[in-house]
């Protein structure tokens, strides 16, 4: 019995033996295997953080933004850079009707007039000054403009000399009420003696024998040309034509002229009364 005894505790002893001198139990190798695993799929991730708000602030006003022409302009006169020019610019017209039927006065009804105010027609430019009448020089000035006289002298009676000055500074005061200026009315016509009416009669069928012209009182003063002071701005010419028309059609009311408007020669012939 005590040999069965032995025998049996000595088997235990080696089985006990040879389990502590494995490297790694099999309950070990398990739970070393679910750790790298673990490590290698389910690593925690680091929550990032939450971004930190910005702190409130009032929102700037938005820069007043000027309009651009206005902007434009402003630049223009800081730098001094003058603007470019503006051809035929369009100004307001009152209207007053055909021209050809409100300007009809012939040289039938502007003769008594240049008679009565008038000098003795003149067949010499020394005879100018022994005239019935006193004549005045008519000369460019601020209200007008005197062409290069080919038919005629640059000489009037007061009282149409004083006419056409008034025209001119009417036209250039009705201008600049139209919010243009820089014009000034151009006269193509005198004083012509009878031998100028007899020539300028075989170029301009308009002439008449018996000119008014003859008499200082008349004048003709062009609607297709104009003195423009400043070309960088230029206003139509249908426009100016028109205008003046309304200053001529205000003085033939008031019975300070009579007025034809002539096509032939692009002009209005005036005599005053």
């Amino acid at each position: 019995m005590m040999k069965l005894q032995s025998t049996v505790i000595i088997l235990t002893t080696l089985l006990l033996t040879t389990a502590c001198g494995n490297n790694k139990s099999e309950f070990d190798r398990v739970i070393s295997d679910t750790i790298i695993e673990a490590d290698l799929y389910e690593r925690p991730v680091t929550p990032k953080p939450e971004p930190r708000p910005e702190p409130q602030t009032e929102s700037e006003p938005e820069p007043d933004v000027k309009p651009e022409a206005e902007t434009a302009d402003a630049d223009n006169r800081k730098y001094n850079i003058k603007p470019g020019p503006r051809f035929n610019d369009r100004i307001h017209i009152n209207n007053i009707g055909h021209l050809r039927d409100v300007f009809n006065d012939s040289n039938h009804h502007q003769l008594p007039h240049a008679q009565r105010l008038g000098i003795k027609p003149v067949t010499r430019l020394r005879d100018l000054y022994r005239t019935r009448r006193p004549i005045v020089k008519v000369t460019s000035n601020e209200f007008y403009t005197v062409d290069s006289l080919t038919h005629s002298f640059p000489y009037l009676v007061p009282e149409a000399e004083a006419l056409l000055r008034t025209i001119g500074a009417n036209f250039i005061d009705s201008l600049h009420s139209r919010g243009a200026d820089g014009y000034k009315i151009i006269v193509t016509s005198l004083l012509r003696t009878p031998a100028s009416v007899k020539k300028l009669r075989r170029v301009n069928r308009n002439a008449t024998e018996n000119s008014t012209h003859q008499y200082a009182t008349t004048f003709d003063i062009t609607y297709s040309r104009f003195d423009c002071a400043d070309t960088t701005r230029t206003i139509h010419q249908g426009d100016l034509k028109n205008l003046l028309a309304e200053v001529l059609n205000d003085l033939r009311r008031q019975g300070r002229c009579k007025v034809k408007f002539e096509r032939h020669t692009a002009c209005y012939h005036i005599t005053t009364q």
